[in-house]
């Protein structure tokens, strides 16, 4: 039974739009529209700023044809799409840090052909995050990035400000690491789903508002029950993926997903930033440091045994990889990563995104792959 506690998440994310035009009238803040988690937000929030991730849409769409390849990632197209079609009409900006070539060709043609956009900022970040040049090298353009937003507003961004920035993303981080912590346990009394529309929302809610209803799940979560059976313990690996409509899917036909490894959850909040007296450091350090992306992992594949370590922490019985189709960065990882975590007993399953997805096929092979766990464990 729903119990409610996790609701106002899901109205958040679901309209996300009018909470980002009610935030703008409640506050006269500018709201800026960001491309990627790599993103370094707790500047915009020091500058008075909402960031408001661009994420999925999830509906058929015809105008970006003439922007970007028919075979760039569904993702990429979906988030050009939803600026052509004046979804973000009220974001001010939008930015974008280093990212792969075709979510770089969706942010050009963005700040290029969005009549609404007033301004932008492309951060370039080293894509070898584990060279040793990485952190000077970041932090040059973090402090070039705040230099630009001090000039926008008229408005230098004082240490202060930088500092209280830091904390108030880095608590939502804790916060988000101690919900997520409640999916160890067996049986757990917090679902994916409810967990995803948690990570998600934080993404474009007010800190400070989503840190408040945060502290007030946690509170209750302690002797909330759940009536509902386990099943597998399943984990998500792969692209940008919020198409909670999927994950309810999986969630209704014996699973519950207890970790994900996805910018819309773990990759967006797992680590802190550590103050060190200089915010900007502190600040693109913790980029540098985050769980990485396949397009900055290399060359030793940092993130394989950061899966597995996840898998293992919260009991994951199996993987599923949600695959945004035509996504080479994931699709380069995808048959090493498959072979390291079926080579320590996890079993995978492959799964190939879309803008819009077909639940009922899914459907099928999700039940498929269950039931084979299922019946492994008999004997």
């Amino acid at each position: 039974m729903n119990d409610g506690l996790f609701d106002p998440f899901k109205t958040w994310y679901e309209k996300r739009h009018d909470y980002a035009r009610d935030w703008k009238a409640r506050t006269g803040g500018q709201v800026v529209a960001t491309m990627c988690t790599y993103t370094p937000e707790e500047l915009l929030i020091a500058a008075g700023m909402l960031p408001v991730r661009v994420l999925g849409a999830h509906e058929p769409q015809n105008v970006t044809e003439p922007h970007v390849f028919g075979m760039f990632c569904p993702f990429c197209r979906d988030s050009l799409a939803q600026g052509l079609l004046n979804r973000f009409d009220y974001a001010e900006g939008v930015t974008l840090t280093q990212s792969c070539i075709q979510y770089r060709q969706s942010f050009a043609s963005w700040r290029m052909h969005v009549p609404t956009v007033k301004w932008d900022y492309y951060v370039p970040m080293p894509n070898e995050v584990q060279s040793r040049h990485a952190r000077l090298a970041h932090y040059g353009e973090v402090k070039k990035f705040r230099d630009f937003l001090g000039k926008l507003t008229g408005q230098p961004l004082s240490e202060e400000a930088l500092a209280e920035a830091v904390e108030v993303v880095n608590e939502n981080r804790r916060l988000l690491r101690q919900l997520f912590d409640y999916r160890k346990q067996p049986n757990p009394n917090v679902t994916g789903l409810e967990a995803l529309y948690a990570s998600l929302s934080a993404q474009f809610v007010d800190k400070r508002e989503h840190n408040a209803l945060l502290r007030k799940v946690l509170a209750a979560l302690p002797s909330r029950r759940l009536e509902r059976p386990e099943g597998v313990r399943v984990m998500t690996i792969g692209s940008e993926n919020d198409d909670c409509g999927f994950m309810a899917m999986i969630e209704s036909v014996g699973a519950t997903i207890v970790i994900d490894d996805q910018c819309s959850g773990t990759r967006y909040f797992w680590n802190e930033a550590k103050p060190n007296g200089d915010p900007i450091k502190a600040i693109a350090d913790r980029y540098i440091d985050r769980p990485a992306c396949p397009t900055k992992d290399y060359p030793a594949h940092t993130r394989f045994d950061h899966v597995l370590g996840l898998a293992k922490d919260y009991n994951a019985r199996a993987a599923i990889f949600l695959q945004q189709k035509f996504c080479d960065p994931h699709e380069g990882d995808y048959p090493d990563l498959k072979r390291h975590l079926e080579a320590n007993g996890i079993p995978t399953l492959f799964l190939e995104f879309d803008i819009t997805n077909p639940l009922g096929p899914f459907r099928i092979r999700v039940e498929a792959f269950l039931e084979t766990l299922s019946e492994e464990e008999l004997f």
